[in-house]
C-alpha cells in the first residue's frame, strides 16, 4: 500500500481530489476574517513573512492565498509551502501546484534514527527565499507533533534571515476530526468558518529560543481562541 501511494500517477491523482476539495471548501465557507488589513502591510515590507498555522488544517490552509495573497504583489519568489518527504506530504505537495504555489520539501531529523530527512536542504531553501523577502508557509507543529506545540523549526528559521512569523488561525463548523497525532481536520462544504491573521513577530537573534518558541506559541493559542470565538465554537 505504502508502493502504491508513492507510485507518481496514484499521488497525482490524489493531489486532484485534494485540491479540488481545498478550493470547494475555500470558495463555499462562510468567512469571518480579522487581520486581513496588518496582513497585507505585512506583505509591503521588506523582510521575508513565515505564515504559520497548525498541521490539522492542511485543509484549510490555501484559503488566505485563494481569498487574498494571490492579489498582491508579487515577491522575488511564489509563495511556497514547507512540507514534509512522506507519502502524504507527496500527494499535498501536488495539490498545491494546481493553485500557483511552490513547495519546500524535507523533514525534521529522527529522535531515534538521528537521520535527516531532507530538512538540512529545506532550510537552506527556505532561508534564500526568506532572506529575498518571499513568503513560506509552516506547520509548526509538523509534522510529528506534539500537536499544536510550536516547534523550534520556524524560530531558526525567523532568526536566521530576519523574516516575521505570522499566526495564521483557521477553524470551521460543523467539522470532521480524524483519529490522527494532530485530529486532522476535515472541513465541511458551506460551513460557518473563520480566518484570524495576527499581528507579525519579529524574533530576537539575542532572545533564548525557549522564550522565543513561548512567545509564537501564545500567539499562535490567541489566535486560535478568537477564531474559536468567531464561529461560536465552545469546546
Amino acid at each position: 500500500m505504502k508502493s502504491l501511494l508513492r507510485h507518481p500517477i496514484v499521488s497525482s491523482v490524489l493531489g486532484s481530489l485534494i485540491w479540488a476539495y481545498m478550493v470547494l471548501c475555500a470558495r463555499t465557507i462562510r468567512w469571518t476574517v480579522e487581520g486581513e488589513d496588518r496582513f497585507r502591510e505585512a506583505w509591503k515590507a521588506d523582510n521575508g513573512l513565515i505564515v504559520a498555522a497548525w498541521h490539522s488544517r492542511i485543509m484549510l490552509l490555501p484559503t488566505i492565498w485563494s481569498r487574498i495573497a494571490r492579489k498582491l504583489p508579487s515577491k522575488a519568489h511564489p509563495t511556497a509551502m514547507l512540507i514534509s518527504l512522506s507519502r502524504d506530504g507527496e500527494a499535498v505537495a501536488k495539490a498545491i501546484e494546481h493553485l500557483g504555489l511552490e513547495s519546500v520539501r524535507g523533514s525534521s531529523t529522527h529522535k531515534r534514527k538521528r537521520k535527516d530527512k531532507g530538512g538540512l536542504a529545506a532550510l537552506a531553501k527556505a532561508s534564500k527565499r526568506l532572506r529575498a523577502g518571499s513568503v513560506m508557509c509552516i506547520t509548526p507543529d509538523g509534522p510529528r507533533g506534539p500537536a499544536e506545540t510550536v516547534q523550534p523549526g520556524p524560530i531558526v528559521l525567523a532568526q536566521r534571515t530576519g523574516a516575521a512569523i505570522v499566526p495564521y488561525a483557521l477553524d470551521c463548523a460543523p467539522v470532521k476530526r480524524l483519529n490522527t497525532w494532530d485530529r486532522f481536520m476535515i472541513p465541511v462544504p458551506f460551513a460557518r468558518g473563520a480566518m484570524v491573521i495576527g499581528a507579525p513577530i519579529f524574533v530576537d537573534k539575542s532572545q533564548e529560543s525557549e522564550a522565543s518558541i513561548q512567545q509564537v506559541g501564545y500567539a499562535m493559542e490567541a489566535a486560535y481562541t478568537r477564531a474559536a470565538e468567531l464561529i461560536g465554537r465552545k469546546d
